[in-house]
């Protein structure tokens, strides 16, 4: 059976995130507002929440949702992805502090991101000389997606900033049209942007995971983190559903993963599996669509893979149905995304 949690579980500290979130509002007079900004948050006035008060995924996502529309400013999710990490989430945040280079803070992200990132999931590739970290929705928010992109990438940018002691050489891929105006998006990521890319990533050389930091202490770093379990227990750090199904068919993404054996591995039947996917606004075969699209491009990007080995690296019978399909996953013929991928740079 494997653990999950699902958008209506109330597990988000609420001074964690959602405090430093009403802060930032409070910063901008935004507590004149009152209950608008806290409308279906199950936050109870603008004092510091109780120390063991947690919200849903939901409603966090509806706090952020409030302060975004009350401030309508395109820099909103920028600054505050600028407070976000390392954050003051206990040992997490302190093994962070303690990273002795940018490797270990990017797994000890990804090993706490039910507690430092919870709305979306950061995922580390490194192959080629290239390192990718790139992001999936946890919970379900389409609508936010841009915004929670933003705020994250912004965070891990300017943690990487302060703890590495320089300003790193990231470069950013967004899986959305280009904005009007990207005035924000180069004062806080940089000028190195690019969109329509069908992933939302960061991309740097894989030699500047292992450059030394100057605050670093691997040792303080790690013993932190073996402190977490601890802390809170380790169900604290289960994923989401989407989170734990998306893993489940990345590792089983060769054998053909179908609804049927995927609901059996997570120990429930088929239609609560739908249920549970519906009520994230999703359905299996999107779930397995993404995995598959993001497996594809990794494989014609990282590997330089042509048509007919992806499609039998993914088990297509023929050339031809992986591309029908791979344009129905995309809205792009291979051809045309290998030929935008070209325009990335490998960095090696």
């Amino acid at each position: 059976m494997i653990d999950y949690r699902q958008s209506g579980d109330s597990f988000i500290p609420a001074r964690h995130q959602p405090a430093l979130v009403l802060d930032y509002a409070r910063s901008r007079e935004l507590d004149e507002k009152g209950d608008l900004i806290l409308r279906g948050t199950g936050l109870h006035g603008w004092q510091m929440p109780a120390a063991d008060s947690t919200l849903t995924p939901v409603q966090y996502l509806q706090l952020l949702a409030n302060v975004t529309r009350a401030l309508d400013s395109p820099d909103t999710s920028f600054m505050l992805g600028q407070q976000m990490l390392p954050g003051h989430y206990g040992a997490l945040s302190h093994a962070l502090l303690q990273a002795q280079n940018l490797r270990q803070a990017l797994q000890i992200l990804s090993a706490g991101q039910a507690r430092l990132c919870p709305l979306l999931t950061p995922r580390l590739r490194e192959e080629a000389g290239m390192a990718v970290l790139y992001w999936t929705d946890s919970f379900g928010a389409p609508s936010q997606l841009p915004a929670l992109v933003e705020m994250h990438m912004t965070a891990v940018t300017a943690m990487c900033r302060w703890l590495g002691g320089e300003r790193l050489p990231w470069r950013y891929c967004m899986n959305r049209n280009a904005p009007a105006h990207i005035e924000q998006h180069e004062v806080h990521l940089g000028g190195d942007l690019r969109f329509n890319c069908h992933l939302d990533a960061m991309l740097i050389n894989a030699a500047w995971l292992d450059r030394p930091w100057p605050r670093g202490n691997g040792m303080a770093a790690s013993v932190a983190m073996h402190s977490v379990a601890d802390e809170a227990g380790a169900a604290a750090l289960a994923p989401s559903l989407l989170t734990a199904l998306y893993d489940y068919l990345l590792a089983h993404i060769r054998l053909g993963p179908t609804l049927e054996g995927s609901a059996a591995d997570f120990g429930i039947s088929p239609a609560t599996l739908k249920r549970h996917l519906a009520r994230h606004g999703s359905h299996f075969q999107a779930e397995l669509d993404q995995v598959r699209a993001h497996v594809a491009i990794q494989l014609f990007q990282m590997r330089g893979y042509d048509n007919e080995a992806v499609a039998q690296y993914l088990g297509f019978h023929d050339a031809t149905n992986f591309r029908r399909s791979f344009k129905r996953w995309t809205g792009l013929t291979p051809s045309l995304l290998r030929d935008g991928l070209l325009n990335i740079p490998r960095l090696i």
